[in-house]
C-alpha cells in the first residue's frame, strides 16, 4: 500500500531524489566510491557544493545582487544563535509568531537588546500580528514566514529600514517572493529541501563586519563564506541531496511551477475543513499555512473512528503538535495531489458514517 506521509519533517521528497541519492550511496559518478566517503574537498563534491548553492541563487532570483549562499550544520536552531552573534550590536527586533521565533529571540537576548515588535502569543500563536509600529533603529529585524506547529503563515513581509531577516525553515523554495527584500534568510533542509543535517543560509555580504564582538570562527559568516561552506567537513549527503532537490524543482519550472501546486493542495484540504461540519481549523483564515494545514475534531468521541480509518488509507504523521493538539497536514513541496486527496477522502468518509 502507498504510504501518504504528511510529517512535519524531517518529510516527504520527491521519489527520483530518493532513488538517485540511493544509488549514490552505492557508488556515486561511477566512481566506484559511495558519497559517504569520498573526500569532501575532491573535485566530485566541490562540484555539488558549488552546484547547490548555483542552484539556491538561481531559483530565489538572487544572483548577482549581493548575496552569498552558505550549507552550514546545526539547523535552524543553531541560526538562532548565529545571527545575534554576527549582526546585533544593540538592539534588535522581532515578530513572535510562533515557538521557533520565541526560541530565536531567547538566543538574541543573549547579545544585546530585544524588542518584540508583534506578538500573536495571547491567542496561542493562531493568528499573523499586522498593524504594528517598527522601531527606528534596530540592527536588524526578525520575521519567522511559516509556522509549523501552528499553520500559519505570514502573507505580507513588513516593510522596514533594517536589515530584514527570516527563518523560512518549513517554506522555503514553495511560494514566489521578492526574496531580495530579506538581508538574510535561513531553513533546516528537512523541510522542501534534503534531509536533517544542513541548513541554508542566503546572505547579503553588506550586513556583515558590523559588530565590535569577536566571533569564534565556527559561528562566523564571513569564516563560512572565505571558505565556501568548506571551514570544517560539511555535511555531504545533506548537501548532495539538497542539490538533487534543487534540480528537480528547476525542471519541475522552478518555485512558480511550484506554488501553483501547492496552492491547489491547500486549497483541497482547507475546502473540506471549512465544508465539513465534523472538523474546524485552528489558524485564522487569512493567516492558513500553504505548507502545514491545522485543524482538529469538533466532537472528541470521533477520534478514535477518525484515527483508524486514516491508519487503514495508509496515512501517516498527521497527528498534531502538542502544544495546538487535533491534526496538522504538512503539504511541503514533494507531497503529491493524490496523497492530499486521500486524507481528504478520508475526512468526507468520516462525515457520512458519523
Amino acid at each position: 500500500m502507498k504510504k501518504h506521509n504528511f510529517s512535519a519533517g524531517p518529510c516527504i521528497l520527491p521519489q527520483e531524489v530518493f532513488q538517485e541519492a540511493s544509488q549514490a550511496v552505492l557508488d556515486f559518478n561511477n566512481s566506484g566510491l559511495s558519497i559517504l566517503e569520498i573526500s569532501h574537498r575532491s573535485k566530485d563534491f566541490v562540484d555539488v557544493m558549488e552546484e547547490a548553492r548555483s542552484l539556491a541563487l538561481e531559483l530565489l532570483g538572487l544572483e548577482g545582487k549581493g548575496y552569498k549562499v552558505l550549507f552550514l550544520q546545526g539547523g535552524a536552531s543553531t541560526q538562532f544563535l548565529m545571527t545575534a552573534y554576527n549582526l546585533l550590536q544593540s538592539k534588535a527586533g522581532y515578530i513572535n509568531t510562533g515557538s521557533w521565533s520565541d526560541k530565536a529571540i531567547k538566543e538574541a537576548k543573549i547579545f544585546g537588546e530585544v524588542i518584540e515588535v508583534a506578538s500573536s502569543k495571547d491567542a496561542n500563536y493562531n493568528y499573523i500580528p499586522k498593524g504594528y509600529d517598527i522601531p527606528k533603529g534596530l540592527d536588524y529585524l526578525h520575521c519567522t514566514s511559516n509556522n509549523t506547529i501552528f499553520g500559519t503563515q505570514i502573507k505580507e513581509f513588513p516593510t522596514t529600514d533594517a536589515p530584514l531577516i527570516c527563518d523560512m525553515s518549513s517554506d522555503i523554495f514553495s511560494r514566489q517572493l521578492d526574496f531580495s527584500q530579506f538581508s538574510l534568510i535561513y531553513a533546516g533542509a528537512q523541510k522542501n529541501m534534503g534531509p536533517a543535517g544542513t541548513t541554508l543560509v542566503v546572505i547579503k555580504e553588506d550586513i556583515l563586519g558590523k559588530v565590535e564582538r569577536q566571533i569564534p570562527s565556527m559561528l562566523d559568516y564571513n569564516v563560512h563564506i572565505s571558505k565556501g561552506s568548506m571551514f570544517n567537513t560539511p555535511p555531504v549527503f545533506a548537501v548532495y541531496t539538497s542539490m538533487l532537490t534543487l534540480r528537480w524543482l528547476k525542471k519541475l519550472g522552478g518555485i512558480a511551477a511550484i506554488e501553483e501546486e501547492n496552492e491547489k493542495k491547500a486549497k483541497l484540504i482547507y475546502s473540506e475543513i471549512d465544508l465539513n461540519p465534523l472538523f474546524k481549523g485552528f489558524a485564522k483564515e487569512e493567516d492558513r499555512s500553504t505548507m502545514n494545514a491545522t485543524f482538529s475534531l469538533v466532537e472528541g468521541n470521533l477520534k478514535e473512528t477518525f484515527d483508524a480509518m486514516w491508519k487503514e488509507a495508509g496515512i501517516n504523521g498527521v497527528n498534531g503538535h502538542r502544544s495546538v493538539g487535533g491534526y496538522r497536514a504538512s503539504m511541503y513541496n514533494a507531497m503529491s495531489m493524490e496523497s492530499v486527496a486521500a486524507l481528504v477522502d478520508v475526512m468526507s468518509d468520516l462525515e457520512r458514517k458519523a
